[in-house]
């Protein structure tokens, strides 16, 4: 068999199965974000948070396809792990950078919601007061 078709298939193998895991524990602990955000909605939390994790598969799945192609022919061993750990190191930047957007996404919407729940007043007003100068 060649070496290319065997860096392919490994290549593969292991970026789409860092992919999945990577999807795995985003949507696990994204999960409390999006349920903080949006207060509590939990039907609506699960929504959204599938609707991420959807996403980041079809971007780093899509990524690690069209990155799958090699310039060059393997003819040994070394190239192999050559040919392996530069495909595989820019697949772990792309899921780090995908973990990391995610991570300050989620954090700005939580953010954002505690900012909206804190300029909500705990109580109605009691009373009101009279324009100035009527």
């Amino acid at each position: 068999m060649d070496l290319t078709v065997v860096a392919y298939v490994i290549y593969l193998f292991i970026s789409i199965g860092l992919t999945v895991w990577v999807a795995r524990t985003l949507s696990h602990n994204g999960r409390v974000f999006i349920g903080d955000v949006l207060q509590g909605n939990e039907k609506l939390a699960d929504a959204v948070n599938q609707l991420l994790v959807v996403g980041f598969y079809l971007v780093n799945i899509g990524f690690v396809t069209l990155y799958l192609r090699s310039g060059e022919e393997i003819t040994a061993a070394r190239g192999l792990f050559e040919a392996l750990s530069v495909k595989l190191g820019v697949v772990l930047l792309v899921l780090g950078f995908m973990h990391l957007a995610n991570v300050w996404v989620l954090s700005k919407m939580r953010r954002r919601g505690i900012m909206e729940r804190q300029q909500t007043p705990p109580v109605a007003p009691q009373g009101w007061t009279a324009p100035a100068g009527v």
